[in-house]
């Protein structure tokens, strides 16, 4: 199904409706974060449809059926969601346009009538039943738990089978869209869970804003004694600060790993750029992944100030040029 929203985000490559493929089906957290935190409403101006897996929303994305491809790639208990990381790192070439931060919090809804006693199945995405480990091992200690390939599935499954003595582990709206009932509200391990999205593109990286990120690959060339250490000197010798620093096998060997680096800053900082043309040189490989808009707590608060700096800057720059004299030597002649 492909349903008709309005756009804020826009890559350099898009002409006429933009066309985002996510996450489905309808009901995820990722269709949530695209319509509360991508300034997307009812309107002709996009495309946005569904798919079943991650893989597949990158894949339409990197073929060019989509102009932007959204997808989950972290939860603040679970960790990375290595079905996107992988795709990025080792599938494709896309680049990063935008991240999304979104609080998130799992139900758990069954067919209407169902108990919590009645519970023999539990059905979710991965990383969304680990969020729930201590809830599942407490209250449902007998029931086997199942993977789907999105929460918003998982209730699909249920709702439309109307499964007896099945739940699954999804959010609120996936209930109402379903016809499930919530027997249990946030069951998630942490009060403060958080996932972490990211927009791709094809082509074209923001322009800075002011609070950005950029995000790398490290291949080396061998594995040898401080291989990592001279990788992050590089940050530390021009004091940028890292936000992520995580390591994955590279699928060649055992031992055989890179490192995926998100650090402060954009492409278009000077400090940035040296820092890559140092690690280019001495690496095997550098991938970028991309330079983006920051998102996360008090982001508008400060890239607001950080245009407001620049522009003071700017004013100062220029009262300083206005004092200097156009065609007088001051020189003493002799």
């Amino acid at each position: 199904m492909t349903r008709t929203r309005e756009a804020s985000l826009d890559p350099v490559s898009h002409q006429g409706a933009l066309r985002v493929a996510y996450l489905g089906p309808p009901g995820t957290f990722t269709e949530q974060a695209l319509v509360e935190h991508l300034g997307l409403v009812e309107s002709p101006a996009s495309e946005i449809s569904p798919f079943g897996s991650v893989e597949e929303v990158v894949e339409v994305t990197a073929a060019g059926s989509f102009d932007i491809g959204f997808v989950p790639i972290e939860n603040s208990i679970e960790g990375t969601v290595n079905a996107t990381l992988d795709s990025l790192v080792f599938d494709c070439d896309l680049l990063i346009q935008r991240e999304v931060i979104m609080d998130v919090h799992l139900d758990l809804m069954a067919v209407p009538g169902t108990d919590l006693t009645d519970i023999e199945r539990v059905l979710s995405f991965p990383h969304a039943s680990a969020q729930c480990r201590n809830f599942l091992s407490r209250r449902l200690t007998q029931a086997e738990v199942l993977a789907t390939n999105s929460t918003a599935e998982a209730a699909r499954v249920v709702g439309t089978n109307r499964l007896a003595r099945t739940a699954a582990l999804a959010p609120t709206l996936s209930a109402s869209l379903y016809g499930l009932e919530v027997i249990a509200s946030s069951v998630e391990d942490h009060p403060d869970n958080q996932t972490r999205f990211f927009a791709l593109a094809r082509a074209g990286i923001p322009p800075v804003t002011g609070h950005d990120k950029t995000s790398i690959v490290c291949f080396q060339s061998s594995d040898k004694p401080g291989s990592l250490h001279s990788i992050l000197g590089q940050f530390a010798a021009r004091g940028i600060n890292l936000t992520k620093l995580e390591s994955r096998p590279t699928k060649r060997s055992l031992g055989a790993y890179c490192f995926i680096v998100d650090m402060e800053g954009h492409l278009a900082d000077e400090v940035v750029a040296d820092c890559l043309r140092d690690l280019h040189a001495m690496l095997a490989r550098v991938k970028f992944l991309g330079s983006y808009p920051a998102a996360g707590e008090k982001s508008t608060i400060r890239r607001r100030e950080a245009v407001q700096a620049w522009q003071a800057a700017d004013e100062w720059v220029a009262t300083l040029r206005g004092q200097i004299r156009n065609g007088v030597d001051i020189r003493r002649r002799p």
